[in-house]
Formats: structure tokens, C-alpha cells, sequence
């Protein structure tokens, strides 16, 4: 099963109703500015930790400008999640000027 590919404008539709986004990148780069109650999950990590992510809705998976989330994406589906991979990542969710928060995760 292959990951679906969305929009940023795609996710804000679905990020206002509530949606699960994965950030996947560094904590460091999360700090900096993350799209606001996405959780952090390093992609480092993703092989350890997959289970926090839900089974029963989708999961969209975002990164910088969307390369470590694509694959991140492909290894949620293949173990059963329904992953989204967020063209543009990050960046792009901020250009098209979309909230952000910045500093670290909440634990």
C-alpha cells in the first residue's frame, strides 16, 4: 500500500478539524517552528515508536520540504496506517501562511 500524497492546503482543512500530523524531523528543527500539536517523532525513531500513531484515522506525515516524510510515510502504510505525506513540508505549510508554533514538544 502506498502513502497518499496531500497538499499543505489539503492538511489546513484537515489540521482545523482535528487531524493527526507526525513531524518527523529533528527536535531542533521542531523548536524552530512546527505546524501547531503536531507530534514529534524523529524519523530516527519512526521504527521504535510507530505504535503512538493512530490506526484508526489518517496520519499525515510532514518533515522540512517532504522527502523524510514521504518515506516515513511509505514505511506508516506498510504497517498498516493510513499516511498522508505532506508535499512541501514544513516550508511550504509556512509559506502559504499557515500557524506555526515554535519551541519544544509538550510532554
Amino acid at each position: 500500500m502506498s502513502a497518499a500524497e496531500v497538499s499543505v492546503d489539503e492538511l489546513a482543512v484537515q489540521w482545523n478539524d482535528g487531524a493527526f500530523v507526525v513531524d518527523v524531523r529533528e527536535p531542533e528543527e521542531y523548536e524552530q517552528a512546527h505546524i501547531p500539536g503536531a507530534e514529534l517523532i524523529p524519523m530516527g525513531g519512526v521504527v521504535t515508536e510507530h505504535e503512538r500513531v493512530p490506526r484508526d484515522r489518517p496520519v499525515y506525515v510532514v518533515c522540512a520540504v517532504g522527502g523524510r516524510s514521504a518515506q516515513v510515510a511509505e514505511f506508516l502504510s506498510a504497517q498498516g496506517v493510513d499516511a498522508r505525506n505532506v508535499s512541501g513540508g514544513t516550508l511550504a505549510w509556512i509559506r502559504a501562511g499557515h500557524p506555526v508554533d515554535t519551541g519544544a514538544p509538550e510532554s
